[in-house]
């Protein structure tokens, strides 16, 4: 059962990082730093705080608290232009820390406690916790990215007003 566990978060953090980078590819390299306004991220600011907090949670995951002295959360909500290559590189190396550290854990390390913010969790549940932080600033980008490429948007799933369209090829 831990084992399917693993394999199922894994894969779900999987299918948020590709629709993550999906949304972002149908957007210009300039309007990933785009603002609804002052108060909001832009696309390229949560994508450095994805990739903080990814570091900062997964290095040493079993042994430190997740929130690392050496993490500058405030200036990952910094919109400074750093170009796509390097904007890319930065939300890679957060997921390969994320993916590197799941790789290692076994079904014996799920109720072993873990501390974020000197407040204890149990592995499943830090796990569960950064999933759903996760999936929630992706669900973000995606929004972003709809709102910037407008009608030239490509939908990532099943396209509106194509639903009995999509049950019909899949046998439903």
């Amino acid at each position: 059962m831990e084992k399917d566990y693993l394999e199922s978060v894994e894969k779900q953090f999987a299918q948020y990082k590709s629709l993550g980078e999906k949304a972002m590819a149908q957007v210009p390299e300039e309007k990933l730093y785009w603002q609804y306004n002052p108060e909001t991220n832009s696309i390229a600011v949560i994508v450095k705080h994805l990739s903080g907090n990814m570091l900062s949670r997964f290095t040493d995951f079993l042994t430190s608290d997740g929130e690392k002295e050496w993490r500058d959360r405030d200036g990952e909500f910094e919109n400074e232009s750093i170009g796509g290559a390097a904007l890319f590189s930065i939300w890679n190396t957060g997921w390969d820390r994320l993916f590197q550290t799941l790789h290692t854990l076994s079904g014996e390390d799920l109720s072993k406690s873990v501390f974020i913010r000197s407040e204890e969790h149990t592995v499943m549940e830090a796990i569960n916790r950064q999933l759903t932080h996760y999936a929630s600033h992706v669900g973000q980008i995606i929004y972003i990215s709809k709102m910037i490429a407008d009608s030239q948007w490509k939908t990532l799933t099943i396209p509106k007003n194509r639903s009995r369209e999509f049950k019909v090829k899949r046998g439903f």
